[in-house]
């Protein structure tokens, strides 16, 4: 961890961070997500009878889309070249609502955070827009990077207390 912003330089100026001289390393990213509704809601999403169709299956793939369109979204972050971008829902009744976990993967000189939580966002908001016309009170909650591994950080996780903790750096 540093102390100060990397995109911003030393007269507060937004800046791409240079990656040139990093090494090539193997890296991904997980990020989650929650999106909460009335049960009526997911029941109706898990049915499959929502009326634009097939919620969670359009979700994974604007997900996916989202995921490797992260660079044209967020100014500041490198066009890369994913490996893989993983989107998965499960239902929660306890919520109740969808639990959306993605993950982003690739070799390279910076990480996938951004790709992972971007693939996380978009699926979200189209699980939002799909059912909106039904539940327009549901709420899309707790996204975050909850695991990363790769560069000189090494591997990090949050662990059952949602504390920061370090493996194998």
């Amino acid at each position: 961890m540093t102390d100060k912003l990397s995109h911003l330089s030393e007269t507060g100026e937004a800046n791409m961070v240079d990656v040139g001289e990093k090494g090539e390393t193997d890296r991904y990213a997980v990020a989650t997500g929650r999106v909460i509704m009335h049960p009526e809601t997911l029941d109706m999403m898990l049915k499959g009878d929502a009326k634009k169709g097939d919620v969670l299956g359009a979700a994974r793939i604007a997900g996916i889309m989202g995921g490797k369109r992260t660079s044209d979204l967020i100014p500041l972050c490198h066009p890369l070249t994913l490996n893989k971008i993983a989107v998965d829902i499960e239902p929660d009744l306890d919520l109740p609502g969808l639990v959306v976990r993605t993950e982003a993967r690739l070799t390279g000189k910076t990480g996938v955070e951004m790709e992972a939580l971007t693939a996380c966002s978009i699926a979200c908001l189209t699980i939002y827009d799909m059912a909106k016309a039904v539940d327009r009170g549901m709420r899309i909650t707790e996204i975050r990077v909850t695991e990363k591994s790769g560069g000189k950080s090494g591997h990090w996780s949050l662990d059952a207390d949602d504390q920061l903790t370090r493996k194998g750096s």
